[in-house]
């Protein structure tokens, strides 16, 4: 079996990925600090899948120990590399803990690739990177905007490392995936998003609001240049994203394609947060109060992907509606408020 070492494979995208990839027969080693996860996520991953997935509580800014991780577990061929720190109003705030984060963990990483004959890596980056774009919906060709906040720029900088290595003639390959809006859970409620104290992203604040934790949901602004003066976001359900993954690492390791490629992955449909607050509650039957305050430093207006590349290279495309993957949300959030009581 290949063997593939994914960093932050205990958190939402990378839970979800190593499933995905457990599921086809590869070996998997995670690595995480669970500074933004819980190690019982690995028995989740277990009861979907029947294996257990190596795992090690770690740092990759622990560079010692990193590179105990590839003498350990020889003939790692591939990284999958999640581990980031990525809340977009944190970082406004705190931006030297970004930048340290999730620079130097890729550089720990990029230093022990050739030394160690891993063939590629995939990384986890972001729409951010398109900042606010002059055209809509947003392709692999659109300019690299000016960062509206650390994280962004964090992501910016780890694609330009990673073309700068490869550009030099470092021996291995890259796939780069910038993301659009990932929620959702796995179908099985045996995984979802778990994000430690006050939710930073949309979703999982709806889902805890919907159920009692907190009494309201913030939007963010209601004055934007959108239809109903809400942001827009492309929701893309977590299961799709994970399995796009895949499909890459397989091309990366068949050496397909050029030594360095992009995709984005969306569903090439926008929704605004009022569309998407409604469609909760259709979709549930829940009702989710929420109140309107200012706006968010960081938060871009609208964005939303075009997902034709992806699709017609990798042969991936988005599958679950919206309202489905509303609704593995929500049972996830029943499934964790049933663990708790």
């Amino acid at each position: 079996m290949k063997r593939i070492l994914v960093t932050g494979g205990a958190g939402y995208i990378g839970s979800h990925t190593v499933v995905e990839l457990l599921d086809v027969g590869y070996d998997v080693v995670i690595i995480d600090n669970l500074s933004n996860s819980n190690e019982k996520v690995i028995d989740g991953i277990e009861k979907i899948v029947g294996r257990r997935p190596e795992f090690i509580k770690m740092d990759c800014l622990d560079m010692d120990g990193l590179r105990k991780v590839f003498i350990n577990y020889p003939n790692i061929c591939g990284i999958i590399h999640f581990a980031a720190s990525k809340a977009v109003g944190e970082s406004v705030n705190i931006p030297l803990h970004y930048y340290k984060n999730n620079i130097v963990t890729l550089l720990n990483l990029l230093e022990l690739i050739p030394e160690f004959g891993v063939e590629g890596i995939v990384f986890s980056s972001s729409c951010t990177v398109y900042g606010q774009p002059e055209n809509l919906p947003v392709t692999e060709d659109a300019p690299v905007q000016p960062a509206m906040s650390p994280y962004g720029n964090s992501k910016q900088i780890n694609e330009e490392i990673i073309r700068d290595a490869i550009h030099a003639g470092l021996p291995f390959k890259s796939i780069i995936l910038r993301y659009f809006n990932p929620i959702g859970a796995h179908p099985s409620a045996e995984i979802g998003e778990l994000p430690n104290g006050i939710p930073q992203n949309l979703v999982p604040f709806i889902t805890q609001t919907a159920i009692g934790i907190h009494p309201e949901v913030s939007v963010f602004g209601n004055d934007y240049n959108t239809p109903d003066g809400s942001c827009i976001r492309d929701f893309i359900n977590v299961v799709d994203l994970s399995k796009a993954h895949v499909i890459a690492v397989e091309r990366m390791l068949e050496n397909k394609g050029d030594s360095l490629e992009i995709f984005n992955l969306g569903t090439g449909k926008g929704l605004s947060v009022f569309e998407l607050l409604n469609i909760f509650e259709k979709s549930t039957g829940v009702s989710v109060p929420y109140r309107i305050v200012g706006r968010r430093e960081g938060d871009i207006e609208k964005v939303w992907a075009d997902p034709v590349h992806a699709n017609k290279v990798l042969g991936w495309k988005s599958e679950k509606t919206i309202e489905e993957t509303l609704i593995s949300a929500w049972e996830w959030q029943k499934k964790l408020a049933k663990t708790k009581n």
